[in-house]
């Protein structure tokens, strides 16, 4: 690859990259082809049209695929981990009822959305749902409420921790191929999730309470079996810390690059590196996995070996998401490497068309025409990431740009997108009233945190 140069010129590669992208959605929407098989058959078939040489060709499509996978699969299997060791031991169960006493039966809704942002921050969107939602469903007939006024913020707070926050796979995803520092998007994201939680979740929430009041409660599709019986569960203050400590911990090491960078230290001194090291996004996570080991598990008596296929269950049901992403990383290093993503940065800088405006449109578009958030981040990002990696951004706007592409790729959840029939089966509705609901929330949150981030790139 050293020797090869690019002969094709930016009109062709442009359309290598819109037939690629067409191929992609007409195998994932038209023939049901599963996103891993399709973004891999189409890298290597984006790889030959381009014209990379075939003594190369391996190893280009690869080289994507193991790069991205280096960084998201430790953390999306570590951030699993920790989720279920949270919710097995009780502390889910635990956490949203401390949140209930603290906030009082009248702010119920806004104390279970509070309670499942704490917990979003290690569970996957699917599984945080489920386990919280029987307890939602205990509240709503404790109080009599309509469904939706509990279960939407519930249902929103685990979506924009999952969408924005690291160690989620999309942002981690978006950050690998725009270099973004990991520190400054936890703490940027839980920035804008916060709000948007209140206002596409918790007040989103009362109106759709208000608009469909049905009180029926799809008991069935949960088993009877809960966490209320699970033996001697951690306190409110034990889960809120072990959520807590990977966090503190990647701050360590945003800490250090940034008084490195103000010249305050020079970053070679014992402690910074030994801050740096504890502070690096997979083992901080293993650090809090052990802690979360010894404090959730062997202090409350389980066994070792219980432990171990505790964790291990955890593996099974992310492992199309981790591949799907590392799918994603081998269609962009792909991108990449055959200059369509440079191509595609000039003609957006000809066209006068914003950086972070382009990564917004793309991921929107990829998501509305083929519903996989998770396709529509990576590929976007991986179309894009030339622009963003060469032009002259400060940290916070390349922070920025991740968001923005992060909220293109939750844009208008429709049929096509199987969250969207996650939340309708969950919460007993219709399909035309998860339109309703789902769908403009997920418009609203995508919409919200794009404004925040373009304010994040023009100030910071």
């Amino acid at each position: 690859m050293d020797t090869w140069e690019q002969t094709l010129g930016a009109g062709p590669l442009l359309g290598i990259a819109a037939a690629g992208i067409a191929l992609i959605l007409l195998l994932i929407i038209k023939f049901k082809v599963h996103a891993f098989v399709t973004l891999v058959v189409v890298s290597v078939l984006t790889a030959i049209v381009a014209g990379i040489p075939t003594g190369d060709l391996y190893e280009v499509v690869m080289g994507g695929f193991r790069s991205t996978l280096g960084d998201v699969g430790i953390l999306v299997g570590l951030g699993a981990m920790l989720g279920k060791l949270i919710e097995h031991s009780g502390g889910a169960r635990v956490l949203a009822d401390s949140m209930i006493r603290i906030f009082g039966e009248r702010r119920a809704p806004v104390a279970l959305g509070a309670a499942s942002l704490f917990l979003g921050f290690p569970m996957f969107f699917d599984a945080g749902l489920v386990v919280m939602l029987p307890i939602v469903f205990a509240v709503a007939a404790r109080l009599g409420g309509p469904i939706l006024l509990y279960a939407m913020p519930t249902a929103v707070a685990f979506s924009v921790m999952h969408v924005f926050v690291p160690p989620h796979p999309g942002p981690v995803a978006a950050s690998t191929y725009f270099g973004t520092n990991l520190g400054l998007l936890i703490l940027a994201g839980i920035v804008v999730a916060v709000p948007t939680f209140y206002v596409t979740g918790y007040l989103w929430g009362k109106v759709c309470g208000r608009r469909f009041s049905f009180t029926d409660i799809p008991g069935a599709i949960f088993s009877t079996e809960d966490d209320a019986d699970v033996k001697n569960p951690p306190s409110a203050l034990t889960v809120i810390a072990v959520l807590l400590l990977p966090m503190l911990l990647i701050f360590l090491n945003t800490g250090v690059d940034y008084a490195a960078t103000a010249g305050f230290i020079t970053g070679e001194e014992t402690w910074a590196q030994v801050f740096t090291l504890l502070g690096k996004s997979g083992i901080a996570l293993l650090i809090s996995l052990l802690v979360a080991l010894v404090v959730l598990g062997s202090a409350r008596g389980e066994s070792g070996s219980a432990l171990e296929k505790l964790v291990d269950s955890a593996l099974g049901p992310i492992a199309a998401v981790v591949f799907i992403t590392g799918a994603g990383g081998m269609y962009g290093g792909v991108l990449r490497s055959s200059g369509i993503g440079d191509a595609l940065a000039d003609v957006m800088n000809d066209l006068g068309i914003p950086v972070l405006l382009a990564v917004y449109t793309v991921a929107v578009v990829l998501r509305v025409a083929q519903g996989s958030a998770t396709v529509a981040l990576t590929t976007a990002a991986g179309l894009m990431a030339p622009a963003v990696m060469a032009g002259d951004f400060s940290q916070m706007q390349i922070v920025a740009i991740t968001l923005a592409c992060a909220a293109g790729s939750v844009f208008a959840s429709h049929v096509n997108d199987s969250g969207f029939w996650l939340v309708g089966r969950l919460f007993g509705m219709d399909v035309a009233t998860t339109l309703r609901t789902w769908t403009v929330q997920q418009t609203l949150q995508s919409l919200m945190v794009f404004a925040m981030a373009a304010l994040i790139f023009l100030v910071l």
